[in-house]
């Protein structure tokens, strides 16, 4: 069920983000035309740790279970955007609506070469075989979703517990990271978990904060302790998922600081294009197609340097923490 930020955030972002709307081209509505340019100079090697690939239906057929259906998002609507933001490197998360079907995203990294790492999503039914001919592909972790409001109910953490437990054991001997998107609360809840485990973990947009509840919220507290602590990564990505202040998203500014100040390397930067709208919405059914959400990547990169003012602190985050994370092996 959607919640009320899910509402929220879907309507300032229809109607109220006119300032910072990207045009696309009606042949692939996912090739930015007239980005803000990038107002700041980004360091050599600069990776976008999270974005996504949605392929021709055709050869990449999605989940029969999927709750909703992108429009398409190629390799060279990607490639547009970054050459316009001078980013060179790149990491390509699977999305939902494959399942355990990494077949997009592998297709993904062998376009892209070695400029490009990906991480996956696995079940149970898995086997290790298909892990090694993905790690040979370039993937280096595998994403949890935790995301789902009902989760956060204590009775299911048990269950995250183990899900998590499992996963790290999987991915630990091929080095790989594990990757989590959930709200504050439940990461820490499994803060115990994520201080134990033996494989990086990863932790996306904000660390799912709902900005108007300030850095006070219930669980921020422990994920700033699972950072201070090197035990988890942070993506500073998607204000738009976790504010309704466009377009400049003024409130997730004080989680930016407060986790930087934690300790920035274990800080990352991600665009989380094409900026899929997941959220449910009346008659609207599964197999509809949804357009993205009309972000001005150029516009949102910008907001970087008024997070981070220093120079070196912002190379850090852009090419050396994901350099060590993703491409060191």
């Amino acid at each position: 069920m959607p919640t009320r930020r899910d509402i929220l955030i879907g309507a300032a972002i229809t109607g109220a983000l006119a300032p910072m709307l990207s045009t696309f081209a009606k042949d692939s509505p996912k090739v930015a035309t007239n980005l803000t340019p990038v107002n700041f100079k980004v360091p050599a090697g600069a990776c976008d740790c999270h974005v996504h690939i949605v392929g021709d239906p055709k050869p990449f057929p999605m989940s029969t279970s999927r709750t909703y259906t992108p429009e398409t998002a190629p390799v060279s609507g990607l490639q547009a955007m970054h050459r316009a933001l001078h980013i060179s490197r790149t990491v390509v998360a699977q999305i939902s609506i494959y399942g355990a079907d990494n077949a997009c995203v592998l297709d993904a990294l062998k376009q892209l070469g070695s400029s490009a790492r990906g991480v996956a999503m696995i079940d149970d039914k898995t086997p290790d075989s298909d892990l090694d001919a993905m790690h040979k592909a370039g993937v280096r972790g595998v994403r949890l979703i935790f995301f789902q409001p009902s989760l956060e109910a204590p009775a299911n953490l048990v269950e995250m517990r183990r899900h998590f437990q499992n996963t790290v054991e999987r991915v630990k001997k091929r080095n790989w990271l594990v990757q989590v998107y959930a709200r504050p609360v439940v990461i820490d809840g499994l803060k115990d978990e994520i201080m134990a485990a033996p494989v990086p973990v990863v932790l996306d947009h904000f660390a799912g904060v709902e900005a108007s509840f300030g850095v006070g919220q219930p669980g921020f507290d422990g994920v700033l302790q699972l950072v201070k602590a090197g035990k988890a990564y942070v993506k500073i990505s998607a204000p738009y998922r976790s504010s309704t202040q466009a377009p400049d998203f003024p409130d997730i500014v004080p989680f930016a600081k407060a986790l930087i100040a934690a300790n920035p390397q274990r800080i990352l930067w991600a665009s989380d294009w094409p900026h899929v709208d997941s959220a449910p919405a009346p008659g609207r059914k599964p197999a509809d197609i949804v357009p993205g959400l009309p972000i001005d990547d150029g516009h949102i990169f910008n907001l970087l340097p008024t997070w981070v003012p220093d120079a070196a602190t912002r190379k850090l985050i852009l090419v050396e923490n994901p350099g060590r994370l993703y491409f060191s092996s």
